[in-house]
């Protein structure tokens, strides 16, 4: 009975020796565990992710050949601003057009004149400058030819307003001359001009329409004249 347990001793034993000898071999060792340099590979470099490249084998599984771009998805581009029309401000201005002038000559007398008119203008600031203006205007009294000049300068203000149009206003001391000549006075008085108009840019921005409207001041025959004047017409602009 004695040699039976030693027997049985000894088998378990081996058999448990056997275990963990497996158990062991399951398991690298620490020689694995170690570089070229024979140092201890830390768990940070021990553990690396695949790179995927257009050559590599993940490439194809991903939809990706060398032939397909990679592209970056753009930036949402920027709304447009708005541009509203912009015209050079060129410095002269010259313009010439058609002139309609109702000359009050006395309180029971008027007279309906068609001439024309010619502007020169220097801006020497974007927004005044200096006017010279010269009207003639045509007509008949009793049958006699008769004409009205005025000639005068003084100072333009301007203003750009929205879509080319340009805005603008002056006021100019001169003389006038009018004839026929008659018992009631001279020839010539001093006159002042006062009003405005719209110059509406054409494509071409050196040209514009010109749309005015003005009252010419006289004094004839010992009263006071106020005619009012429209004219239309076109001007060109340069430096």
């Amino acid at each position: 009975m004695r040699y039976i347990f030693l027997l049985f001793a000894v088998l378990l034993f081996s058999a448990f020796a056997a275990n963990a000898q497996s158990r062991s071999g399951s398991y690298p060792s620490d020689d694995t565990l170690n570089t070229s340099t024979g140092g201890p590979i830390s768990n940070a470099s021990a553990i690396s992710l695949p790179q995927v490249t257009l050559l590599s084998p993940v490439a194809p599984v991903l939809g990706l050949t060398s032939s397909t771009p990679v592209i970056a998805s753009p930036a949402e581009p920027a709304m447009p601003q708005a541009v509203t029309g912009v015209f050079e401000h060129y410095s002269w201005q010259v313009s010439g057009g058609y002139s309609f002038i109702r000359f009050y000559e006395l309180p029971s007398i008027t007279q309906n004149m068609n001439g024309f008119n010619f502007s020169l203008v220097y801006y020497f600031k974007d927004w005044i400058g200096a006017d010279g203006e010269f009207v003639a205007a045509f007509g008949s009294q009793a049958g006699v030819p008769a004409h009205f000049l005025f000639g005068g300068g003084g100072p333009r203000f301007r203003w750009s307003a929205p879509r080319g149009l340009e805005v603008w206003g002056h006021g100019l001391l001169g003389h006038t001359h009018f004839t026929p000549q008659t018992a009631a006075g001279p020839q010539g008085a001093f006159a002042y001009e006062l009003g405005g108009g719209v110059d509406i840019n054409a494509h071409h921005q050196r040209w514009a329409y010109r749309i005015e409207g003005d009252v010419i001041g006289s004094h004839y025959f010992g009263t006071y004249q106020f005619s009012p004047r429209l004219s239309a017409g076109i001007v060109f602009k340069f430096n």
